[in-house]
């Protein structure tokens, strides 16, 4: 097994045991391409949306946040396109019975080509494979596949079949009797939601262009390929921000959020080695640039964001199919106009997967027979489950009756883990697996000079200090004012 593999074997076996992420319907020998959020899980979860929330609307005059609804009029999805393109080129190997996507094993190929010094042979097939994806010719990416001799990774065999189109939309039906009832579509993204409530917020908001309307939200998309861990799941969240600006200024603007947004990035700590910057030469129907953020996953770099400039198509669109105008009066230059859109999206489980990554390390502590590995999520303190764990060292003497004082003056604050069970060495190692960056030790000094032992996770450094001074101490390196700032 390679390196990459083991590493991302273990962060994936990692998320699991220390309660991050469960497969969904384990007990029945789960869902295919569907997870839950654990208990420490949902918590750094949240901590990633506030991050953003704060980033974008807090931080920011001219942008609002709404929550549209999950369910839409199927006209909607009409308009946008998703009902008459929305689909995937897909092949399958006849011997593993697997089902890939036909342009990831074509992007596949590319960076294996890559990384052998094959930059002529890599650009030729990228070349190639964007022209077939231009022109939808299926019998194209189906040639290049056997051309370059691309096997299937579980089979190994080039034995494929025909590259067909494979709609990604749910469809359900909405209705009290099922001869009655109206087909409509679980959201394919969250973007429309906010399109179709551009003139509700805008008026309601009394918003000046330029101005942004931003939501966290799930969407769903019928992936037949489930792998790479919450990768690539059926149900997902986004991250996602319109940005309405005056036509003609979009370049100016989309620039400006490509900057922003990979400075919110490494904003995290992140070396700036393990993003780039991947410009589309394959445009969208509705866009006149675009530009991903990628981050080197264990099994190479990867889409976390995309910031696309989608001109007027969408809000044209909805006008031409409800018969609305959904156009701007601009005061400044005396003109009615329906505003071009510069959107950032991220996917907020691809972002939590990045950071589990990014976070996971194996150090070897100790000396001579005493030598042994730390496992430790060295998470942003930031988006940590928990800020700080409170330990008695022992079960009695009124040790766990202090811990609780601090515990109950700290927890409005801050999300705080109470834990008596066990040395005190094991319950470090353990609040180091879930990166809890503070653990608090409660001892018999405790009780006579009213200070506590204060460890440091990415450290180990331990130091005494007064419980007075926790919360200052905590406010310095936890809060979400120093990635805002």
């Amino acid at each position: 097994m390679s390196q990459p593999d083991d590493l991302f074997k273990k962060v994936s076996a990692h998320a699991k045991e220390y309660g991050f992420v469960f497969q969904s319907s384990e007990i029945y020998d789960g869902l295919g391409a569907v997870y839950d959020y654990g208990q420490n899980g949902v918590e750094m979860k949240n901590n990633i949306k506030e991050y953003w929330w704060k980033s974008m609307v807090q931080m920011n005059e001219n942008i609002v946040g709404i929550d549209s609804a999950i369910f839409m009029h199927p006209k909607v999805w009409k308009a946008s396109g998703h009902v008459d393109g929305f689909s995937d080129p897909m092949i399958d190997n006849k011997d593993s019975k697997k089902r890939y996507r036909a342009d990831q094993l074509l992007e596949e190929q590319i960076e294996k080509y890559e990384k052998k010094g094959k930059s002529d042979k890599a650009a030729e097939l990228e070349a190639a494979m964007n022209k077939a994806l231009n022109d939808n010719d299926l019998d194209a990416m189906l040639n290049l596949i056997v051309e370059h001799e691309i096997v299937c990774p579980i089979s190994g065999t080039r034995n494929w079949t025909d590259v067909r189109q494979f709609n990604l939309m749910f469809s359900t039906q909405m209705g009290s009797l099922a001869e009655d009832a109206d087909a409509v579509y679980l959201r394919p993204e969250t973007a429309q939601g906010i399109f179709v409530n551009f003139l509700n917020v805008q008026k309601s908001g009394r918003m000046k262009i330029p101005f942004g309307i931003a939501q966290i939200g799930k969407a769903f998309r019928n992936e037949i390929i489930a792998r790479q861990f919450i990768m690539r799941m059926r149900e997902f969240e986004q991250m996602e921000m319109q940005f309405f600006v005056r036509p003609g200024t979009e370049m100016e603007w989309f620039a400006k959020w490509k900057e922003t947004r990979l400075k919110w990035h490494l904003a995290l700590g992140t070396p700036a080695a393990k993003y780039r910057y991947h410009d589309h030469l394959k445009l969208a129907h509705y866009a006149n640039a675009a530009t991903d953020i990628e981050f080197e996953f264990p099994f190479g770099f990867k889409e976390v964001e995309g910031i696309h400039s989608r001109t007027d198509f969408d809000l044209k669109q909805h006008q031409e199919f409800s018969g609305k105008k959904m156009q701007y009066f601009d005061p400044e230059i005396n003109q009615n106009y329906i505003p071009y859109v510069i959107e950032t999206s991220i996917g907020l489980d691809r972002m939590f997967l990045l950071t589990l990554c990014n976070a996971y390390k194996e150090e070897e502590v100790g000396e001579g027979d005493k030598k042994e590995i730390r496992t430790v999520l060295a998470l942003p303190p930031q988006l940590a489950p928990f800020k700080v764990a409170i330990l008695p060292l022992t079960k009695k003497d009124g040790l766990p009756e202090k811990a609780r004082e601090i515990l109950d003056m700290l927890k409005p604050s801050y999300r705080c883990h109470y834990e008596e069970k066990d040395a005190i060495g094991k319950r470090y190692r353990r609040h180091d697996a879930i990166g809890t960056p503070f653990c608090v030790t409660v001892d018999h000094e405790s009780l006579e000079t009213n200070t506590v032992t204060i460890r440091h996770r990415d450290s180990m450094v331990q130091e005494r200090v007064s419980i007075s001074d926790l919360t200052s101490i905590l406010e310095k390196h936890v809060s979400m004012r120093s990635l805002l700032s």
